[in-house]
């Protein structure tokens, strides 16, 4: 796969929805990811969406190589906020063979990511099928409660 970046729009339209969570209004499924950023340790948020598969929350990087994705690899916990509530998680990534089945769930559970994915080409339908030859190419978390 060729080296694919992330399309220009998207740091004004993360701006906008970190700004509208900040005012306490929820952006439809969208949370904000906190993590320690991997070299200067300063506290680095991002718009994304999780989802559920098989009664647990997941999020899948919108490209391979994202930097949001190689800090919360390094951090390894992180704070999600949605609106105005906010809770700790444990961010645990999938290798291939367990990304594989969330992918494919990712295709179905998240039009908005599907359609980023077809725009960035990434993917030209946006299919189960497709998202799932992704796995080893994009890195897929999934979050769990931290005590």
């Amino acid at each position: 796969m060729s080296e694919l970046r992330p399309p220009w729009y998207l740091k004004p339209m993360n701006r906008f929805v970190k700004a509208i969570q900040k005012l306490g209004i929820p952006a439809g499924p969208s949370q904000i990811l906190t993590v320690p950023g991997r070299k200067s340790g300063k506290l680095r948020s991002t718009p994304m969406t999780p989802f559920t598969h098989n009664g647990r929350l997941y999020t899948v990087a919108g490209y391979p190589g994202a930097d949001w994705a190689a800090n919360a690899r390094a951090a390894g916990a992180g704070t999600l906020t949605r609106g105005r509530r906010s809770r700790r998680v444990k961010i645990v990534e999938l290798n291939a063979a367990d990304a594989a089945p969330v992918l494919r769930s990712f295709a179905v559970e998240v039009p908005v990511g599907v359609g980023f994915a077809k725009r960035s080409g990434l993917v030209r339908e946006g299919t189960p099928d497709e998202f799932e030859a992704l796995a080893g190419e994009l890195a897929v978390f999934r979050f769990d409660p931290q005590d």
